[in-house]
């Protein structure tokens, strides 16, 4: 195509500035809410999908990091969380300062800036110290502090990052209380009365000991989503269990099959009834990739029909999944040749495309020769509708793909 369109990425992250919490919170939370300090390594690791970073005493030898210090929690900035800007061999597991990092990473002007180097126009961004649903806080043992910290996240989010400065080009996603179905439910019509089309959440709850999507404690919080329009964004690692296969498996293990949990999910979801429960519901799959989706709508349409009586889903799940999938689900990817070869197995109406700014997977800042490489073979109609149309419908921007909320929406 002679003209490549303007990208939308449903998939970025934000490094959060030192004072998100700092400046939003009660002064009696001053030491014990989430603070930046600068202090050694001890010693990282990580293997088996689990990352165990060491913080050093005041003193001691190592390489100075800034770290999130929060109850016993700490957590240091690394060079994986913002690795645009370095080389392949540069890209290791090391703790890092905001000064070491590309200041797009946290920066609002910066951003924009990278986004213009990148082709694109707008962004929906994951958290970064939260993690990717707020698992952070979800693990919190003050829960008036948690409740307080999730929804200061959420301000920032909507106030600052996808504020004035952002000029409508930055897509607010927020948390919620994931320990309270209907808290939960109530933070998600907090935001959507300001704009707010998608909360983050977990692929598989259960891993982070939470209900799971079969049963009916999640169905505040589906009704909320299902009654606002408000997409469900569920990112790679929000269960806090990276695919793996051994406890001493290298992390390249994981990185090549981090689409396992969005694979188990999925099915989780069109097996369970939900969609028959909450018509308007949607959900999509950030940093999953699309390749393996026809075959698992090919298993469950499979498994629907031969063995619904005795799989226990006969009396909630009415249609096929691939006809549930086509209406409700969203698959996300940055880099996937062979998912856009099989597009038709998937269906254009359910791709997004995304970039991964700052992650050391990021196609940053060749997103738009990686789309054209990938998509040469597809229509221009069809190629407008994955890297910026559907995004436009899912996420409720206007017709120019901006977001219109809390001071948005202005000229990009």
């Amino acid at each position: 195509m002679e003209t490549f369109p303007r990208i939308i990425s449903v998939d970025d992250h934000t490094v959060e500035p030192p004072q998100v919490w700092r400046d939003r919170l009660p002064s009696k939370y001053r030491d014990t809410a989430p603070r930046i300090v600068r202090a050694p390594l001890k010693d990282l690791t990580f293997l088996g999908g689990r990352f165990a970073p060491v913080m050093g005493a005041p003193g001691d030898e190592g390489p100075l990091g800034d770290w999130w210090v929060y109850e016993d929690l700490r957590r240091p900035l690394t060079r994986l969380d913002t690795a645009v800007g370095c080389t392949r061999d540069e890209i290791k597991l090391e703790v890092i300062t905001y000064e070491q990092m590309r200041p797009g990473s946290y920066s609002v002007p910066e951003r924009l800036a990278d986004m213009d180097l990148n082709h694109v126009q707008s962004a929906l961004c994951f958290p970064t110290f939260p993690r990717f649903c707020g698992q952070t806080f979800t693990e919190a043992k003050d829960r008036e502090l948690a409740l307080l910290a999730v929804r200061a996240y959420n301000d920032w989010m909507v106030e600052e990052w996808c504020g004035p400065k952002a000029r409508g080009r930055l897509i607010p996603l927020t948390l919620v209380p994931l320990w309270d179905a209907g808290l939960a439910a109530a933070e998600v019509r907090r935001n959507a009365d300001r704009g707010v089309r998608a909360v983050a959440f977990s692929e598989i709850p259960p891993f982070l000991g939470l209900p799971s999507i079969h049963g009916d404690g999640w169905d505040p919080f589906l009704r909320a989503c299902d009654e606002t329009g408000t997409v469900i964004a569920m990112h790679i690692g929000s269960s806090s269990k990276m695919p793996s296969t051994s406890a001493d498996a290298p992390p390249a293990v994981g990185s090549t099959i981090t689409f396992a949990n969005c694979c188990f999910s999925m099915v989780d979801w069109l097996l369970s009834g939900k969609f028959e429960r909450f018509p308007g519901l949607r959900i999509m799959y950030a940093e999953g990739q699309i390749g393996w989706i026809p075959y698992i709508l090919e298993r469950a349409d499979t498994v629907w029909e031969e063995n619904r009586a005795w799989g226990g889903v006969a009396e909630k799940v009415l249609r096929p999944p691939s006809e549930l999938f086509a209406g409700h689900v969203y698959g996300c990817f940055f880099d996937d040749a062979f998912g856009l070869r099989n597009l038709d197995a998937i269906g254009a109406g359910n791709v997004l495309y995304e970039t991964d700014y700052p992650h050391s997977d990021s196609t940053w800042p060749r997103s738009r020769e990686v789309g054209e490489a990938q998509m040469g073979h597809l229509p221009d109609e069809v190629v407008e509708r994955i890297v910026r149309g559907n995004a436009i419908e899912v996420l409720g921007l206007t017709a120019e793909g901006l977001w219109a909320g809390a001071g948005g929406g202005a000229g990009a």
